[in-house]
């Protein structure tokens, strides 16, 4: 699927990032790589820390940017149309304390 691409006719909010999406994901894909080879290299416990540290940070940014995108375009879309609003209210809020960790 290309950036203005659409499942079952519906376009998601982060459509129009995909690009920079896809690219800091493959990013944070190459960090963890670079965090196993640390651990096969027996590299100090601390520096292996520190780089899951920003692994997370990098999970965590992308994550927030998803949710600001599905609250900006897929919510509000929902809200403005009066379709299934309460639903994708009710879906928002456990998509936020599933990201929380709660």
């Amino acid at each position: 699927m290309d950036a203005g691409s659409t499942r079952e006719g519906v376009v998601y909010g982060y459509a129009m990032k995909k690009g920079d999406l896809l690219t800091r994901l493959r990013r944070i894909e190459g960090q963890v790589r670079g965090i196993q080879r640390m651990v096969e290299e027996d590299q100090y416990c601390i520096d292996i820390l520190t780089q899951l540290n920003s692994v997370t940070a990098a999970v965590k940014a992308v994550g927030l940017g998803m949710l600001d995108d599905h609250v900006r375009h897929c919510v509000r879309e929902s809200i403005e149309s009066g379709a299934g609003a309460d639903e994708k209210v009710q879906e928002l809020v456990a998509a936020v304390a599933r990201f929380a960790g709660k």
